[in-house]
C-alpha cells in the first residue's frame, strides 16, 4: 500500500518546496492524465489530534502517526502529499502539520497561517479535525485555527467555493444533532468577528464555503466503531467532484497537468506574503502550462519523422500532395495541444494554440516557399519545352503563346491548391505572378529572335533582289540610272515590305513597332542602294578606264579596232571620256530622292566642254566650277565623290588613259607607212621616162622576158616563204635581220620541194599551188608597252618586235 500512494513531502518544515519530488509524484500516479477529474483533500488541525491516522484509515495513505506510548509529541512536519487508494476519481491527500505545537511555539505561527492558505488555495475539501469536548468552549483549540482559515480566506479575491469538513474527534453520548447547531453558532461568531475587505462585507460564510459536519468515534476506545465510520466516511468521498458530492460546486479549478506549476506559484507567492488573486492565477497557470505545452508541440512537430522526410524531400523537388499531408500533421499536433490545455483557461487556451499555430507555420512556410519555387521551375521548364515544340512546329504565333501561357498557368494554380494547407489561406499570387512575368520574359525573347530572324530573312531577300541590279544599273551609268534605280527600288522594297506586314500579322504587334520594322526594312532597302553606290564610288577610277577603253578599243559592232589611219581617233577619245564622264556623274551622288541637280553639266563643263569654241571670256575660265567641297542643292550626306574629287580623279583618269591614245595615234601611222609600198608618182614617171630604152629591149628579145618571168616566179616564192611583207610591218632593221637568218634555210626548203616534186609524178596545178604556200609562219609580237625593241627565239630563227606599243 505504501508504493500505491506514493507519499511525498511536498513542503518541509523550512518551507522549502519539494520540485523535484512533486514532479515524480505526478509521472508515478499519471496525474497529467486526470484533466479537471482530480480532487485535492487537505487536513488540518492541532497536533497530535490523530489528523495522520484519519487519513491512513480514510484514504488508504501511509502517513507516519505518532507513537502514543513515546508522548505525545509533532510527528508531521511540513506538507506531505499522497494518493487516495481506491478512490474516483483520483483524489490528492494532504497532511498539514498541526498546530499550537509546543516545537514552534506560541509566537511561530507564520507556518501554520501559510500551510492553511496553502491548503485552502489548493483543496477541493479541506477536513478541520477537532475534539469533541472543545465544541462551546471560548478558548477551545479550535478557535485560533478556525480564525486563522477565515482571516487568511479574506485574503482571496475571488475564493474557490472550498468544503470545510469538520471532523469531530472521540465523540461523546451528546448527539451529533445537538452539536452540530453549537458548532456552526460558533463557526458563524467567528466568520462575524473576521473583518472583512469591503468588498465582501456583507457576502454570507456559504459563498465562501459549504460546511459538513461528521462526527467519529475514539479510535483508542471504540476501534472497530471507528473504522466503521471511517468506511461510511470514505464513500462520501467516492466522485466527491460529481454534481451533489463534496466538492460538486468547486470553482476555478486547475487542471491536473498545471497542478504541480500552480502549487509552486501558490507557495511562492505566500511565502512572499503577498494576496492571492486566484483568477489572475489561474490566467497565470493557464498561461505557463499552456506555453509549455505549446512548445512540447512544436518540439513534436520539429521531431516528426514524417515532417522531417518531407522537409529533406522538397529541399530537392516538388512533393505532390504536401498540403494535405502536411496540414493532416499540424491537426495532429494541434488535436494533442487542444486535448492538453482542454481545461485551462479558454482565453489563455485559445490564445496559445493561436500562438502555436503561428509558431508551427512559421516552420512550415519557408518549407511551403520553396515548393512553390519548386512548382513555379517545374511549370516553367514544362512550358518552355511545349512552347518551344509548338514553336518549331507552327512557328511563333502570339494566340499560340497566351494560350500555352494560360494552360500552364492553370497547372500552376492546380499545384499550389495541392500544396495549399488548411490551417492557413497563404497566398501564392506572387509566385504565380513571378512565373507569369518568367514565362511573359521568355515568350518576349522567343518573339524577339523571332522577330530578328524574319527582319534579318527579308533584309536579305531585299538586298538579294537589289544588290547585283543595282550594281549593274551603276555600271551602265546613263541618264537613266537612278531613275531605274528608284523604281526598282519601290518595286523591291513594296513586293518584300508586304511579305513582311503579312508574316507580322501573327506576332500581333502594337501598331507602332509593326510601322517601325516596316520603315527599318525600307530603310535597309535604301541602305543596300547607298551601300552600293559607296562601293562603286570607291571603284569609279577603275570603272571610268574599263569604259573608256571598251569605248575606245573597240568599234559599234564590240569588235576590236584595228587603226588602220582611217580612224578619227580624237572624235573616238572625246567620246570615250564624255561616257566615263557620264559615270562619273552618275557616282559622284545619291539619288534616291528625285532631287534635280547639275552635275553632270558641271562636270561636262568643267572637264569635257573646257576647249569649246566661245569659251573664250577670261572671266569664265578663271571659274573652277570643281573648288567646292559640295555639290549645289546635294546634300552632304548624298554626296559620294565631291567635285574636287571628282577633278583629282578626272586627272588621274586623263593621265592613266593618256598612254592608250598615244599608243593608237602610233599604230595608226605605223600602218600607214608600212601600207604604203608604191614609190612616189614622181618617181614612177621618172622609172617610165627613164627605162623605155630597157622595156623596148625586152620586147625586142623574147627571151629576157623568159629570163624575167622565171627570175619573178623565184622572187615570189621567196616572198612567200619568208613573208617579206609582215617583217617589214615591225620595222626596217627588225626586217633585215628576220630575214637573214631565214633566207639560207627558205634556199634549202624550196630546192628540197622542187626535188622531190621532180620525182613524182604530176599533181594537178591546184595542188601545185597549194604546196607553193607557206608550209612554215612564224609568229611575231606586236608592239610593246615599253616601245623598245626585243627579239624572241622560235622554230626558224630570231624574232625582233617592234618598239611600237600594244
Amino acid at each position: 500500500m505504501g508504493d500505491a500512494c506514493f507519499s511525498t513531502q511536498l513542503i518541509d518544515g523550512d518551507g522549502v518546496f519539494n520540485v523535484s519530488g512533486l514532479d515524480n509524484f505526478m509521472k508515478e500516479v499519471k496525474l497529467g492524465e486526470c484533466g479537471l477529474s482530480y480532487a485535492v483533500v487537505s487536513i488540518m488541525g492541532p497536533q497530535s489530534s490523530g489528523k495522520s491516522t484519519l487519513l491512513n484509515h480514510l484514504f488508504g495513505t501511509n502517513f507516519r502517526e505518532m507513537d502514543a506510548f513515546k508522548g505525545r509529541s509533532q510527528t508531521t512536519k511540513g506538507i506531505w502529499l499522497a494518493k487516495a487508494q481506491n478512490i474516483e476519481p483520483c483524489t490528492l491527500v494532504m497532511d498539514l502539520e498541526g498546530t499550537d505545537g509546543r516545537e514552534r511555539g506560541e509566537d511561530d505561527t507564520a507556518f501554520e497561517k501559510q500551510s492553511a492558505l496553502f491548503a485552502l488555495a489548493v483543496s477541493d475539501i479541506v477536513l478541520i479535525n477537532m475534539w469533541c469536548h472543545d465544541i462551546g468552549r471560548e478558548q477551545a483549540a479550535n478557535k485560533p485555527l478556525l480564525k486563522t482559515v477565515f482571516q487568511v480566506m479574506m485574503r482571496l479575491f475571488s475564493p474557490r467555493k472550498t468544503t470545510l469538513l469538520f471532523v469531530i474527534r472521540d465523540k461523546s453520548k451528546t448527539p451529533l444533532e445537538n452539536l452540530e447547531p453549537i458548532l456552526r453558532e460558533d463557526i458563524q461568531k467567528i466568520w462575524d468577528a473576521v473583518p472583512k475587505p469591503h468588498a465582501h462585507k456583507e457576502t454570507p460564510l456559504s459563498e465562501f464555503f459549504n460546511v459538513e459536519v461528521v462526527a467519529l468515534s475514539s479510535y483508542e476506545e471504540k476501534e472497530e466503531l471507528f473504522k466503521e465510520q471511517v468506511s461510511h466516511l470514505r464513500a462520501r468521498f467516492q466522485h466527491s467532484i460529481a454534481p451533489g458530492g463534496l466538492a460538486g460546486d468547486r470553482r476555478g479549478v486547475v487542471p491536473a497537468s498545471g497542478f504541480s506549476f500552480s502549487s509552486q506559484q501558490f507557495w511562492k507567492i505566500i511565502k512572499e506574503n503577498k494576496d492571492l488573486d486566484l483568477p489572475a492565477h489561474k490566467v497565470m497557470v493557464a498561461t505557463v502550462r499552456c506555453e509549455e505545452i505549446g512548445n512540447e508541440k512544436v518540439a513534436s512537430f520539429t521531431a516528426d519523422e514524417e515532417w522531417q522526410q518531407f522537409e529533406e524531400a522538397i529541399q530537392h523537388d516538388y512533393v505532390p500532395g504536401f498540403g494535405k499531408k502536411l496540414s493532416s500533421i499540424l491537426d495532429r499536433c494541434l488535436s494533442e495541444y487542444d486535448m492538453e490545455a482542454i481545461y485551462f483557461d479558454e482565453g489563455v487556451r485559445t490564445s496559445k494554440r493561436q500562438q502555436l499555430e503561428s509558431k508551427l507555420l512559421q516552420l512550415v512556410n519557408p518549407a511551403y516557399q520553396l515548393l512553390l519555387g519548386h512548382l513555379r521551375t517545374r511549370t516553367l521548364e514544362a512550358f518552355k519545352e511545349s512552347f518551344d515544340k509548338a514553336l518549331t512546329k507552327e512557328g511563333f504565333a502570339a494566340a499560340a503563346a497566351r494560350n500555352c501561357m494560360q494552360t500552364f498557368l492553370e497547372q500552376f494554380d492546380k499545384g499550389s491548391e495541392d500544396a495549399a494547407i488548411q490551417q492557413v489561406k497563404w497566398d501564392p499570387s506572387k509566385v504565380k505572378d513571378k512565373l507569369k512575368r518568367d514565362m511573359e520574359a521568355h515568350v518576349a525573347s522567343v518573339r524577339n529572335a523571332k522577330l530578328s530572324e524574319l527582319c534579318a530573312k527579308y533584309e536579305a531577300q531585299l538586298t538579294k533582289a537589289l544588290a547585283e541590279p543595282v550594281e549593274a544599273l551603276l555600271d551602265s551609268a546613263s541618264e537613266d540610272t537612278w531613275p531605274a534605280i528608284r523604281k526598282l527600288l519601290q518595286r523591291e522594297t513594296k513586293a518584300v515590305v508586304s511579305g513582311l506586314e503579312s508574316a507580322l500579322s501573327a506576332f500581333e504587334l502594337d501598331e507602332a513597332s509593326e510601322k517601325d520594322l516596316l520603315a527599318k526594312l525600307e530603310n535597309h532597302g535604301r541602305s543596300v542602294v547607298e551601300s552600293k553606290a559607296k562601293e562603286e564610288a570607291g571603284r569609279v577610277l577603275i570603272r571610268m578606264k574599263d569604259r573608256f577603253s571598251t569605248l575606245f578599243s573597240r568599234d559599234a559592232d564590240s569588235m576590236p579596232r584595228v587603226w588602220t589611219g582611217k580612224e578619227d581617233i580624237k572624235a573616238i577619245t572625246k567620246t570615250a571620256r564624255s561616257a566615263s564622264m557620264k559615270l562619273l556623274a552618275t557616282l559622284a551622288a545619291i539619288r534616291l530622292d528625285e532631287d534635280v541637280d547639275n552635275i553632270e553639266n558641271t562636270l561636262s563643263l568643267a572637264l569635257v566642254d573646257t576647249a569649246r569654241p566661245g569659251t573664250t571670256d577670261r572671266s569664265i575660265q578663271s571659274f573652277d566650277p570643281l573648288a567646292s567641297s559640295s555639290w549645289e542643292r546635294v546634300p552632304e550626306d548624298k554626296t559620294l565623290i565631291s567635285p574636287v574629287q571628282c577633278k583629282s580623279l578626272w586627272r588621274q583618269f586623263k593621265a592613266e588613259t593618256e598612254y592608250t591614245v598615244t599608243q593608237a595615234i602610233a599604230a595608226q601611222e605605223a600602218n600607214k607607212r608600212n601600207n604604203n609600198w608604191l614609190p612616189p608618182p614622181w618617181a614612177l614617171a621618172a622609172m617610165a621616162i627613164l627605162g623605155f630604152n630597157e622595156f623596148m629591149t625586152l620586147l625586142k628579145n623574147p627571151l629576157y622576158l623568159g629570163v624575167i618571168f622565171v627570175v619573178f616566179l623565184v622572187g615570189k616564192a621567196f616572198w612567200v616563204q619568208l613573208d617579206i611583207a609582215t617583217e617589214f610591218q615591225n620595222g626596217f632593221l627588225p626586217a633585215l635581220l628576220s630575214l637573214s637568218t631565214k633566207f639560207v634555210p627558205t634556199i634549202m626548203n624550196i630546192l628540197k620541194r622542187l626535188a622531190d616534186e621532180g620525182q613524182r609524178p604530176a599533181a594537178p596545178e591546184r595542188q601545185r599551188e597549194m604546196e607553193l604556200q607557206p608550209t612554215n609562219r612564224s609568229s611575231y609580237s606586236n608592239v610593246t608597252s615599253a616601245g623598245s625593241s626585243s627579239v624572241t627565239t622560235t622554230e626558224n630563227g630570231p624574232e625582233y618586235s617592234s618598239p611600237v606599243a600594244k
